[in-house]
This record gives structure tokens, sequence and C-alpha cells, in this order.
């Protein structure tokens, strides 16, 4: 049985057929994210600390940390900051040392610069994760040797010199040829994980079939674990959750073992609050006046004021219960199971009283 195993400092997360499906958190990233990469240019990792934070109580078991940022302040005294091969170096340890201060599970690092990455390396805890290796030659030949030489697994993206083929039967030959290749620098099939690339569904309506197809494929056929961008496939659409929410049980069921994905319902911002609360004053109703905002949000339906597990979060385990990789329905029930408030007894209401 494939298992491709993936280290923290003290805890191990196994990737495989026979495991609960592996969430890697997608949050700290700086791509698209101006306000994120602006705070990265003040040597501010605020953010980055608590997207650590709020991604592993939401159930991430791994963290994918993206150094992709270039610095626009700065590269006004100095145009070395425009180039990520100059930034990312600097900026990926760093990260990772403020990650791992915080949380304790295996990170994923995440750059298309080869120095980042090496760096990353350098600066990781245990057994990470590599993001990523491609089908294309100079991408092989730079890769590869640091994933024999830190004896790490490495995510391989079904894409080479020629691009990202629409053809799923050229996908899947691309991801062949990087098994082999790195077969070649003794990483055995184990230690590759193939993510070969969900399409937006959108722009492709044969999108989720195709994806359901290679996955069974890389299963069957070269024994291989996988990944992909989760939110790829409902890009551009309405009510993405929903699409996500059918996605990943139909994915996790021809195979795949993980995904790279938010776990997070974001929480809803204040401008939101103050628009539902003039909605509400406007249709007369009357509220107490020191109803507080999480309240608020929660009796109109609005979601919370703070982080929590999304949607996908729900599906995902509900999906581990049914392919019995949650035994007894342990998480299941832990993941259903309403946190106590301040004072309240076992009962779950304020005080306790007998049974009768």
């Amino acid at each position: 049985m494939t298992r491709t195993i993936i280290e923290s400092k003290t805890k191990t997360v196994i990737i495989g057929f026979d495991q609960p499906f592996c969430v890697i958190g997608e949050r700290i990233n700086p791509t698209g994210r101006k306000k994120l990469a602006a705070e990265l240019e003040m040597d501010d990792f605020s953010t980055v600390e608590r997207d650590a934070v709020d991604q592993v109580a939401a159930g991430a078991t791994v963290l994918d940390v993206n150094s992709g940022a270039v610095f626009t302040n700065k590269m006004a005294t100095d145009p070395r900051y425009a180039d990520n091969n100059f930034v990312e170096p600097m900026l990926m340890p760093e990260m990772i040392r403020r990650v791992q201060a915080v949380v304790d599970v295996p990170l994923c690092i995440d750059s298309s610069v080869p120095g980042a990455l090496e760096e990353g390396l350098r600066a990781c805890e245990g057994r990470p994760l590599l993001n990523s290796v491609t089908g294309e030659e100079e991408r092989l030949e730079r890769v590869l040797p640091l994933v024999k030489k830190y004896n790490v697994p490495v995510v391989a993206i079904s894409n080479d010199d020629t691009g990202i083929s629409e053809d799923p039967d050229v996908r899947f030959a691309v991801a062949k040829k990087i098994v082999e290749r790195a077969a070649d620098f003794g990483i055995p099939a184990y230690d590759i994980v193939v993510d070969p690339l969900v399409m937006p569904i959108g722009a492709m309506g044969t999108a989720g079939q195709q994806v359901i197809t290679l996955v069974r494929r890389l299963r069957e056929e070269l024994g291989v674990n996988t990944t992909c961008g989760a939110s790829n496939i409902s890009f551009g659409l309405p009510n993405r959750h929903g699409i996500n929410n059918a996605f990943l049980p139909m994915a996790i069921t021809a195979g795949m073992t993980s995904a790279i994905m938010n776990p997070c319902a974001l929480p809803i911002g204040a401008a939101k609050i103050a628009e539902k609360r003039a909605e509400v004053a406007a249709l007369g109703i009357m509220l107490p006046e020191d109803m507080d905002d999480e309240t608020f949000v929660t009796l109109f339906g609005l979601g919370s004021t703070k982080s929590k597990a999304g949607k996908e979060m729900e599906a995902i385990r509900a999906t581990n219960f049914l392919m019995n990789n949650d035994p007894s329905g342990a998480e299941w029930i832990k993941f259903n199971r309403a946190p106590q408030a301040e004072g309240e007894g076992r009962s779950g209401r304020p005080g306790s009283r007998r049974r009768r």
C-alpha cells in the first residue's frame, strides 16, 4: 500500500489510500493577497501566524507555505526586490520559522524558485513535502536532486515544456514521466504525490470527469498518491462551496488522497455586519441594544465573526467516515460536537441536572 510520510518536529502525517484524507492548508500564500504581501515587506508575520493557527484549528493536518511575493516599495531603491529569485530565498525560511513557532504540523514548502525550496528545506524541522516539480526538463534537473539530497516527498504537477494540456491522457503521460525520472534519482514512487491538474468546470464541462478518471489511473497504474488545488474546479462560478462540497467526496472515492485547500470559513467582515444591521433596522425589527456581533450574525445566518471550519471540511470528514477511514466515527462526532460555553456543565446547559 502506497504511503507518503511527512513529519514535523514531533508529528507524523501519512498520505495514503487507507488513511484519512489529508488537508493541506493553502492560506499562507501572498500571491493575490496584496495586504499579506505588504505585511511581509514590512517584516510583519502576524497574518502568517494567525492563518497557521486558524487552519490547524479548522482541521488542516499539513500547512502549505508559499513565499511568492515581490516587494514593490523596496524595489524603488533596489530593483532586485522585483525578482522572485531574489526575494523568495530570503523570505521562505523566515516564514517557515514563524509558522513552526506557533503550530506543530508538517509543512509543504511551496515555491517556483529552486533557491527558495532549498532554503525552506534547511529551515524546516522534520520531513516536509516539497511543492513542486513539473515535467519541464530544467525543473526536473533542478528539483529532483533536492528531493534526493534532503530525502523528502515531492508534489509532481502534470505539465511540461509544452504547457498544460486539456487532454487527460497527456497529463497522465507527464505524471508517468516524472515518476520514471524520479526513479532514476533513486526516489521511490511512494514519495511522489501527483497533482493531475484540476481545470475549472466553468470553462471545461468535462473537467470533473477528467480528474476522476485521471486519479483512478494514477492510483491503479502508477500506484501514487494524489493532490490538487481543490477550489480550481469551481473557479468563476457562483456558490463555489456547493461545487467543492460535491467534488471532494467524488475525488476521494476515486482515490485522491490529499488536497491543497482552504479549510476555513472566513469570518464575516464589519462592513457586511453593518449592512445587515441597517437592513434589519429598516424592516423595523427590534433587537437588544447589547447584542454582540457574533450573536447577530449567528441569528441571521451570516456565518461567524470568527474563523471556523468550512463546509468543505464537513464533506471531507463525512467521506472519511463513509470510507471507513474514521474508525467508529470518532472524528466525525468530535467535529460535530458543539463547544461548551464557559460555565456549562457536561449536559451543555448552564449548571447541571439529575437524570430523570
